[in-house]
């Protein structure tokens, strides 16, 4: 017990000697490459599915919507500059919008949900 306390104390001293811009996260230009890329590609499935016609425009419309509405809050954020949370929020939209168009694409019914 006594040997966790002491690393633990450790840690904060080390912690507290290092500045504050240097412990900030710093988005890497690659990350927000990937992110767009992500929704690039995200959009181009979509219209692929559409023009396969396993969506319907119906299905097609509203996913486009949610990639175009992705796209806006990417755009947002990047304004600012992104961080970590913003990049996990943008992520996970990403793949809600991708698991939304697998489901689309089996339910064979052409209505959206």
């Amino acid at each position: 017990m006594r040997k966790i306390l002491i690393s633990i104390a450790m840690l904060s001293a080390t912690m507290a000697a290092v500045p504050a811009s240097a412990q900030a996260w710093r988005i890497q230009p690659r990350v927000q490459r990937e992110i767009q890329s992500d929704i690039n590609q995200l959009q181009n499935q979509i219209q692929r599915a559409a023009q396969r016609r396993t969506i319907s425009q119906r299905e097609a419309m509203g996913l486009r919507r949610d990639a175009t509405n992705l796209q806006r809050t990417y755009n947002n954020y990047l304004r600012g500059g992104l961080n970590r949370t913003e990049v996990s929020a943008l992520q996970t939209q990403v793949n809600r919008i991708h698991i939304k168009l697998r489901l689309e694409r089996r339910d064979w019914d052409g209505h959206r949900g």
